[in-house]
């Protein structure tokens, strides 16, 4: 395989034709080796379009939603990101090359352990990785230009979007099981908050915050 020309067609394939547009973060998902973040099992679908398995339970984003991610929040370079889900490290690489600093916290120590080697050996050393559960009670002292949530949640907690700056954005996949939109909010304000939906698409929901089963007789 022509690693190269691999990492190309993604671009060219998958990224672009779903709405991927932004030619700075394209170059940087290029730049960032996926193929070291890939378990051995799974190197020959290192640029297919699906969501590769990571363990049991975890999976990678798929490129198109990567895509899609850093083209909705377009970033500039002097950014401070928040990351909930680090998962194989690689999103959390490509950020490190857009923004200023990457704060990453993955509640799976098999994960947040093989994520921190990988990007060591990157050597990108403006990244902080944390395994623990995400609480934003944890990050009430800070706020962030931007936040990723790399997994789906029923809705989205007032004190989660108080950890955006003013001017800053959020992504999250919202919905039920059956219906999930990628959603963008932006903190126009203090007090105001503006959300705005960009895509049907369907993501596992963050562990402990799966909606309650509804059962009918």
């Amino acid at each position: 395989m022509d690693i190269k020309e691999a990492r190309k067609n993604v671009i060219e394939q998958q990224i672009r034709p779903w709405g991927g547009l932004n030619v700075r973060a394209n170059q940087a998902l290029s730049d960032i080796p996926r193929e070291n973040f890939v378990p051995e099992e799974y190197q020959k679908l290192v640029f297919a379009d699906i969501e590769i398995p990571l363990n049991e339970s975890d999976k990678m984003l798929s490129p198109k939603i990567e895509g899609r991610i850093l083209d909705s929040l377009n970033l500039q370079g002097n950014e401070d990101i928040l990351e909930v889900g680090t998962g194989s490290g690689y999103l959390t690489s490509v950020l490190s090359k857009l923004a200023n600093s990457v704060t990453s916290v993955e509640i799976e120590q098999d994960l947040y352990l093989k994520a921190k080697q990988s990007i060591e050996k990157l050597k990108l050393n403006n990244t902080t990785l944390i395994n623990d559960t995400f609480i934003c009670s944890n990050f009430k002292e800070e706020q962030f230009d931007s936040i990723i949530i790399s997994t789906a949640l029923p809705k989205i907690d007032d004190d989660l979007k108080k950890l955006l700056k003013v001017g800053g954005k959020l992504f999250v996949v919202l919905g039920s099981k059956n219906k999930m939109h990628a959603t963008l909010i932006t903190r126009e304000t203090e007090l105001l908050w503006n959300s705005k939906s960009l895509f049907e698409t369907h993501l596992e929901f963050m562990k402990g915050h799966e909606p309650p089963i509804k059962f009918s007789f």
